[in-house]
């Protein structure tokens, strides 16, 4: 069982990860527009929220929630660190993004800082899952499926789960499905909509 002493080293990182990830960057690609994001569209503080505001501003959300998932990671897990070490990391900086005190401990979806997280814990296995997430997108759409966002966002994450579980040790993919697991629950409205029999106005 760990030790105080043992944990303790970690505690100070890990809320350097969580504060880094809880920049609420969706709001902040907004400042100087007069809009609030938490006030148009879904209400959702991510970058999905943004692209149907403002495009070229959605990009900076987009690059800012990706990249807490990657900073964070590369400032704290070293070389040599267990890949446990990383995801604790990488685990803070999601919850960060999703409950920001900031935002009165409310937050986007996660996908993007998760993404970010991926990326940097393992590249060739998210490198392949990401176009995943585009490939449904663009087929979602044109075929009108209902919630093709939160599909192709979770659908890429299982996909990367089950590369993991495929290819490398069950303590990966064990890891991997407890992120995408938790993503499917942030979606749950998502999903839920997928089954009423009416589709909302704005989808979050």
């Amino acid at each position: 069982m760990p030790t105080y002493s043992s944990v303790s080293p970690l505690l100070l990182p890990l809320l350097a990860c969580f504060i880094l990830g809880s920049i609420p960057f969706a709001v902040v690609a907004m400042l100087g527009t007069g809009i609030d994001i938490r006030q148009v569209g879904s209400g959702n503080p991510g970058f999905n929220n943004v692209l149907r505001v403002n495009k070229p501003r959605a990009v900076i959300a987009l690059i800012g929630d990706l990249g807490k998932g990657v900073l964070a990671i590369w400032l704290f897990h070293k070389s040599g660190d267990p890949v446990a070490i990383g995801w604790l990391y990488g685990f803070a900086a999601i919850l960060g993004h999703c409950y920001s005190p900031w935002l009165k401990f409310n937050g986007g979806k996660g996908i993007a800082t998760s993404t970010g997280v991926m990326l940097m814990l393992y590249p060739f296995w998210a490198g392949i899952s990401v176009p995943v997430y585009v490939i449904g997108r663009l087929v979602g759409r044109k075929l009108k499926w209902k919630e093709e966002g939160a599909l192709s966002s979770v659908g890429s994450c299982v996909f990367f789960t089950v590369l993991l579980a495929i290819w490398l040790q069950p303590v990966d993919a064990i890891y991997a499905a407890i992120m995408t697991l938790f993503l499917a629950w942030r979606h749950k409205k998502n999903f839920q909509n997928m089954f009423s029999r009416t589709q909302p106005a704005v989808p979050a």
